[in-house]
């Protein structure tokens, strides 16, 4: 990566990286493990499977609606390393608490374990939010000018590969939910300790007059970041891209399991590819843009995933499925004669996707001052969360209608076309 490798040597970034890394891969294995074990072993109907994921997903997203606007707030009126000691520590009781709902669902009280478990999802969510703004908001207070997009870049990797090692490690352990359960207490553990080494990110411009109102506080910091131009368009693009998003994780594990009849740990191979693939794209881009923060090349980025999610979804309607009414293994997976052209288009829909949203969140936080950075990236999170929560939403109602997975996938290709055509306004604005 240009220039940016070496920040990974640096007290001002490093704990902050290691942070986010543990964070986002604890958040990954407890959501991925409670979805495998639902999927696979308490589950036995597409249609309630995909409803159990969209509502998962509905929680994990919904604290980004109510609280982003106080988390904006907060972080840019007090010691954004403060806040993450905080966050750090509630996320140690909330791991006791869904790691609890884990082992009661498995001993046979299947309702109360899956409340615990959803619960804790929210309440992971409330987690993010919090944190979310700084991770990003921290960056230009830390970093020189030069050094933000691959900062950036560097935060975005490491959130991606993360979900990897979350995915492939929560693929391992679906049968043994004993120790997943033990395994997300142990990282919320560590990743407090990390996270008292971030250095102090003080306030920079006059304290705020904090507004509590979710609704009014949200519409007033979304009001005070739409009217600039290109953060109106960069937080569009990024909220599309983030509607596709929630689709593909909605849809993900029943298409795997429906469609191309794969066990749990398939699922979990295939999710960690994915997110491989943007950890690819978001240190090509870099290395592209060599550290210049734009848009240049996300249009063409977009309209390149929607063509390989066009092929994804003709590639599984061609599937021939297990013998039987059986569940490939990995092996058996692998073995099969369609299967490695699958598995590299959806890395290439994951790479031109990460090559897509890095850029866009290297415009949140140079284009306003530093002391705006955290109400902006929450600014960003709102607009997101509403549109992950209609993205999630619409799933459920267009499975009612009985849209399989593979239909759906031709809904995400154009929705794709949809953000290269913001992409393009927003690199026309820049230039």
């Amino acid at each position: 990566m240009h220039n940016a490798l070496g920040l990974l040597r640096e007290r001002r970034f490093l704990p902050l990286f290691v942070t986010q890394f543990l964070g986002a891969f604890n958040d990954n294995l407890f959501k991925t493990a409670m979805v495998l074990f639902a999927t696979y072993q308490i589950f036995n109907d597409a249609a309630v499977e995909a409803n159990f994921n969209a509502l998962a997903t509905g929680l994990s997203i919904l604290p980004f609606f109510l609280l982003s606007a106080l988390s904006g707030q907060l972080a840019d009126t007090h010691d954004k390393s403060r806040i993450i000691r905080i966050v750090k520590t509630a996320e140690i009781g909330i791991m006791v608490f869904g790691a609890a709902g884990m082992l009661i669902a498995q001993i046979g009280y299947t309702t109360t374990g899956i409340v615990m478990m959803l619960g804790a999802v929210l309440m992971l969510g409330a987690h993010s939010t919090f944190f979310g703004p700084i991770k990003y908001a921290i960056l230009p207070q830390h970093l020189e000018d030069h050094e933000v997009l691959g900062g950036t870049g560097l935060v975005e990797a490491a959130t991606y590969l993360s979900i990897l090692l979350g995915t492939v490690v929560a693929g391992f352990l679906v049968d043994s939910i004993e120790l997943a359960a033990a395994l997300v207490i142990v990282i919320a553990l560590i990743g407090w300790w990390t996270g008292r080494h971030v250095p102090p990110a003080p306030r920079v411009g006059p304290k705020l007059e904090i507004n509590y109102n979710p609704f009014t506080a949200s519409w007033r910091l979304i009001a005070a970041t739409m009217h600039i131009r290109r953060l109106f368009l960069a937080i569009c693009a990024i909220s599309f891209f983030w509607t596709i998003g929630s689709v593909l994780i909605v849809i993900f594990p029943p298409l795997v399991k429906n469609v191309l009849t794969a066990d749990e740990r398939t699922a979990s191979m295939t999710i960690a590819i994915f997110s491989v693939g943007v950890a690819i794209g978001s240190v090509v881009i870099n290395s592209m843009l060599k550290g210049k923060i734009s848009a240049k090349y996300s249009p063409i980025s977009v309209i390149a995933m929607a063509v390989f999610v066009v092929l994804f979804s003709f590639e599984t309607r061609l599937w021939t499925p297990a013998p039987n009414g059986g569940l490939y293994g990995i092996v058996e997976f692998l073995s099969h004669p369609q299967a490695w052209m699958v598995l590299l288009t959806l890395l290439a829909i994951a790479i031109t996707g990460g090559m897509f949203v890095v850029p866009l969140y290297a415009f949140l936080t140079t284009t306003v001052t530093k002391d705006q950075t955290a109400r902006t990236v929450a600014a960003n999170n709102v607009v997101n969360a509403g549109a992950m929560t209609i993205g999630a939403i619409a799933v459920i109602a267009i499975t009612s209608f009985g849209v399989g997975p593979a239909d759906m996938l031709l809904l995400v290709a154009a929705m794709c076309l949809v953000s290269a055509w913001i992409a393009q306004k927003l690199h026309r604005a820049c230039d």
